[in-house]
């Protein structure tokens, strides 16, 4: 610990005035945190400069030269040493920090990274010619002429020269590029219109280009989906939810992954707050909370959203770096954000990603032996192929002899006005193992996990039943006070009205003290300060707690599973074909309760190439 008496001086301290290198270095340590953070600042001037191409290039990741080429307005000749100057922008003119419509506003950026490297601006706008200015260790040099034929060229080169111990905390050179290129993907993202190119000329030369995405075309959400898949890939564009949404006043759009679409972390979630990318705990946790009833917890969803609104009702001003947030109302964004992706999730019915088909595929494709097959015949009509069925149908008393050593129960196909094979999860025609159901499509073949798709129909049932009804409540003959500071027992009584809801009722005792007087019957005996605890830390680490609602879904869940079709249950055909149409007209049906698949559609197709019928 330190001692205090060494703070202490017998002379009284002088208040002095910082000049402009000093300010401009500590700023710096805000704006510039690496250079990652650099090549956020200048893309984002060029977003704002209107440019429709925007190239990067560094050299060791962004610690010898950062230079990012646009083609945008550019700035005239007498307002280049103004650039350089602390808080000197044209984004606004200081008479509104809430109406803010651009990426920058705060004029740090320029000055600060010439204040700790060595800073280098060539630009040329309409009418003009082109000039440059450099800046190195906040030492300003005169403009002079320079070649350029549009936008404006700005090169940073040896960053945090002039504060070298900044350097001691730099990171390996693979993981700055890679911090790099995080940046120029996030803002890519968020303007789909805008080409962008990213080259890593590290020891010279032109170097190789590590990332490109062209400006795309088309309206908002087909420019964006391009965009998503040439950035996130093929499978999440492939397996995404179109996301459009709005409320008073907020308007959301973007795209969400299909439950069984989910990752082993949180790396495939990017949020935007008009247009700007952002790192906020709120609608972090909304997009938790949206898919809390189909995910594990060791599983993450995958999207990419975007909340737009008026200026005033956000605050961009938070932090430096504006990668932080607050609204005028979060619990409207938090309730728009949770809706709009619940509801396209209801809408997806049965879906299930194409990865789970992808992968059945892979783990059954054949090993090769052999010279190639030079010859293939021709796949037979289906005339022939049904001739062929009816020629080689069993004689009476073949099917118990079959199910004895197959386990496949023959069925029969039923006769309707549409034929089974038409539906979505097509016609039932036999059980592997009492556990997996193998119906027939109209263009491959379905294999269900009648356990688990099952589980999911009772639970869905059992959650509408508790949305209808609500939770029973359960009174406690002596109520169960529970002590605590004021300011949580404040937090917990703002949260009283939803937590009755759930069945858990509360009052105040007085000074930090909490009353229980209702638990949730069906969670039986409840360790109510335990519980309470839990929802106050939910509190501090999201802004909601959804603890009283798993603790019940969790009950929920665990009462589906035992009251369920259980695995190595024999069913019959009618059983099974009911089962597969319940599954088409219901919610959520394509993924167990814990985000698991609950069917495997192969497409014939995939299945021949197996067999090699191409």
């Amino acid at each position: 610990m330190n001692d205090p008496a060494l703070k202490i001086s017998d002379e009284q301290p002088i208040i002095r005035q910082l000049d402009d290198a000093a300010i401009n270095r500590i700023a710096a340590g805000e704006v510039v945190e690496r250079p990652a953070s650099a090549v956020k600042e200048l893309v984002e001037n060029a977003i704002d400069a209107g440019a429709h191409r925007i190239e990067v290039a560094y050299g060791d990741g962004g610690k010898t030269l950062i230079r990012v080429v646009d083609d945008g307005c550019g700035i005239v000749p007498d307002a280049l040493p103004l650039a350089l100057s602390r808080h000197a922008t044209s984004k606004i003119d200081g008479s509104d920090l809430l109406n803010i419509h651009t990426f920058g506003f705060r004029g740090e950026a320029l000055p600060s990274l010439g204040a700790v490297g060595r800073l280098t601006i060539t630009s040329r706008a309409a009418g003009f010619d082109a000039f440059e200015i450099a800046v190195a260790g906040g030492a300003m040099s005169a403009v002079k002429p320079a070649a350029l034929s549009k936008g404006t060229v700005v090169e940073l080169r040896d960053l945090f020269y002039a504060t070298p111990a900044r350097l001691k905390f730099m990171r390996t050179d693979r993981a700055e590029a890679q911090a790099i290129t995080d940046v120029i993907k996030r803002l890519a993202m968020a303007e789909p219109f805008i080409g962008f190119t990213l080259r890593d000329v590290s020891g010279g030369g032109e170097g190789r280009v590590t990332f490109r995405a062209d400006a795309e075309s088309g309206d908002l959400f087909d420019a964006l989906h391009g965009r998503l898949a040439r950035i996130l890939g093929a499978e999440f564009a492939e397996n995404s939810l179109r996301i459009e949404a709005e409320r008073d006043g907020l308007h959301l759009t973007g795209f969400a992954a299909l439950p069984t679409y989910s990752r082993g972390s949180a790396v495939a979630q990017y949020l935007f707050v008009n247009g700007r990318p952002v790192r906020d705990k709120l609608l972090v946790g909304a997009l938790r909370g949206a898919y809390f009833d189909f995910l594990s917890r060791d599983r993450h969803p995958a999207a990419a959203l975007f909340l737009d609104c008026d200026p005033q009702l956000v605050d961009v001003n938070v932090h430096p770096a504006k990668s932080e947030v607050r609204f005028r109302d979060p619990g409207i964004a938090r309730g728009l954000i949770v809706s709009a992706l619940r509801h396209a999730l209801a809408e997806a019915g049965h879906r299930a990603s194409s990865t789970v088909a992808d992968a059945t595929l892979g783990a059954m494709r054949p090993a090769p032996s052999g010279p190639p097959r030079m010859y293939q015949m021709d796949r037979p009509s289906s005339g022939a192929i049904s001739a062929n069925y009816q020629a080689q149908a069993p004689v009476s008393g073949f099917e118990e002899t079959a199910s004895v050593f197959s386990r496949v129960d023959v069925v029969e196909e039923p006769k309707a006005e549409t034929p089974l094979e038409q539906f979505p999860l097509g016609a039932a025609r036999g059980q592997v193992h009492e556990n997996y159901i193998i119906a027939q499509t109209s263009d491959g073949m379905v294999i269900v996990d009648q356990h688990a798709a099952h589980e999911r129909l009772v639970y869905e049932k059992l959650k509408n039943q508790m949305a209808e009804n609500g939770v029973p409540a359960q009174a406690l003959l002596i109520p169960e006070i529970v002590e605590m500071s004021d300011g949580d027992c404040a937090r917990l009584m703002e949260m009283a009205d939803d937590l009755s809801k759930l069945g858990l009722g509360i009052e105040p005792f007085g000074g930090g003290a909490i009353a229980v007087r209702e638990t949730p019957a069906i969670l039986g005996e409840v360790n109510a300060k335990a519980m309470l605890l839990d929802i106050l830390d939910e509190l501090a680490d999201q802004g909601e707690s959804q603890t009283v609602q798993a603790k019940i879904e969790a009950i929920l869940s665990r009462v589906a599973c035992h009251g369920s079709i259980r695995s190595g249950r024999w069913m019959r055909a009618e059983e099974m074909n009911a089962l597969l149409r319940e599954m088409e007209v219901t919610p959520h049906s394509g993924q167990c309760n814990h985000g698991r698949p609950t069917y495997v559609e192969l497409k014939l197709a995939d299945i021949e190439r197996l067999f090699g019928r191409t």
